[in-house]
């Protein structure tokens, strides 16, 4: 049986989050959009102010796997919530526990910091995923859309007030 062991990200874990984020994107089909830098990352995880939380996930000593994740706030709840940004686990650790071991981390940690949700999302085709977050009880929110502004769209709307 493999040894699963979770720990928080460090400084020095700052190419290997982005190694991970781009095994992630390359999986997701969607490396062309990958824009993170050493640089940025590091200040938003370490800063004055950070910004989100890393928990680096390994099996038997070796880094397979993590959940980039921070805090949001539910206005109906009046309660912070967590939101899950990343999950990845390299495809050689899979079925090791590393996955299900991450997200009952981030249980834990949503309940010891009296969170009412763990939320995340995921790209509707990968199917394994979908039926691994149902297997531990998760269900989609299927009556909300995403929507998002970015680049040009963004700053021109900064710009227009």
């Amino acid at each position: 049986m493999p040894h699963v062991t979770l720990r928080p990200a460090v400084p020095e874990d700052i190419p290997l989050i982005l190694d991970l984020i781009r095994e992630l994107a390359d999986y997701e089909k969607l490396v062309h959009e990958v824009k993170a830098d050493a640089r940025r990352m590091h200040d938003h995880l370490f800063g004055p102010r950070p910004y989100a939380e890393v928990l680096i996930g390994e099996v038997d000593g070796e880094a397979q796997g993590f959940a980039l994740f921070f805090h949001n706030y539910s206005t109906w709840l009046s309660q912070p919530g967590l939101y899950l940004e990343d999950l990845y686990v390299r495809p050689a650790a899979r079925g090791a526990g590393l996955g299900k071991a991450l997200l009952t981390e981030l249980a834990r940690l949503a309940v010891e910091r009296d969170c009412g949700r763990l939320e995340w999302s995921v790209l509707d085709w990968n199917e394994p995923a979908i039926g691994f977050y149902r297997s531990l009880g998760a269900r989609p929110q299927d009556e909300w859309t995403v929507y998002r502004l970015t680049g040009d769209a963004l700053r021109d709307l900064a710009r227009k007030g």
